[in-house]
């Protein structure tokens, strides 16, 4: 009788059948680690410091900064028009940071594509934007600020050169999964290297570099927020770490964070309407 070699486990169907499904290692580790994860954290909770805290005043007192944050939004510090045009920086920044980063991150992909480039430098390029993504985005904008100062530039920067790893990444691999038969095919016609990339990689991954691009731009504008106070880079996140941090007024910090939601609604419609024209219906089910 043949054995199992993995591990394995039954389960009856509702037809009375038993299903024997096998347990891979990766399944096995990934149970193991979030379940010695969760142990962490309860015994984490357990072993906090609670000396001093009354949890009734702390609920309490926590349901009414909510309240005055989400129920009870105003500016009190800033006009409507000065928080609009806080907006603008901020977007602004996601913009330049987004675009100028997609059209130079186009070009590297080129050369980290293995069906595009030399095997040598398409690890070359991997293993540089590797590096890149694997440093947060807000350090790269204070290695910024120490040649350019604390301000837009430094963000803008630092935005820029994350976002052109995180993209490398993602048109590289959009222009490895295009069907091998349409490069061979330009080849046999006699077709050169740009002319390939124009007239087959390119039209053939276009949307897609459209949906990683403005994916990535609304990651940049949630970069923008957060850098806004880290770098002083102004916009609506500068506003916000001074409401909350410095005047301590709960209820402009409500107001400011339902703009930031505002403003991530509005790019997630935007987005939608544009998958919903350019991606064809066969290429959103497939994904």
């Amino acid at each position: 009788m043949e054995t199992l070699s993995k591990p394995t486990y039954m389960k009856r169907n509702r037809d009375g059948s038993i299903l024997i499904k096998a347990r891979s290692k990766q399944q096995l580790v990934m149970r193991a680690t979030i379940g010695s994860l969760i142990i962490l954290s309860l015994i984490g909770f357990l072993l906090f410091d609670y000396t001093g805290l009354d949890l009734a005043s702390a609920i309490t007192e926590t349901a009414y900064n909510l309240k005055v944050m989400f129920v009870e939004p105003a500016l009190n510090h800033f006009s409507l028009g000065e928080a609009f045009y806080q907006v603008g920086i901020t977007l602004g920044l996601a913009v330049l940071s987004t675009v100028i980063g997609a059209v130079i991150a186009l070009f590297l992909s080129l050369m980290a594509a293995t069906n595009l480039s030399n095997a040598w430098v398409s690890k070359t390029v991997r293993i540089v934007v590797a590096f890149i993504r694997a440093v947060p985005t807000v350090l790269w904008v204070l290695i910024f600020a120490i040649a350019a100062g604390l301000g837009s530039e430094a963000a803008v920067l630092g935005m820029l050169f994350h976002s052109i790893a995180y993209l490398v990444k993602a048109f590289s691999e959009a222009f490895e999964e295009i069907d091998k038969g349409i490069i061979e095919a330009l080849q046999s016609t006699g077709s050169n290297w740009w002319h390939i990339v124009t007239h087959g990689v390119l039209p053939s991954t276009f949307t897609y570099l459209l949906s990683w691009t403005f994916l990535r731009f609304e990651i940049n504008f949630s970069v923008a927020v957060a850098m806004g106070a880290a770098a002083g880079a102004g916009g609506i996140g500068f506003e916000l770490f001074m409401a909350s941090g410095f005047y301590f007024d709960l209820s402009e910090v409500g107001f400011i964070t339902y703009a930031i939601l505002l403003i991530a609604i509005i790019l997630e419609v935007l987005s939608t309407q544009l998958k919903n024209r350019y991606f064809p219906a066969s290429v959103r089910s497939e994904s």
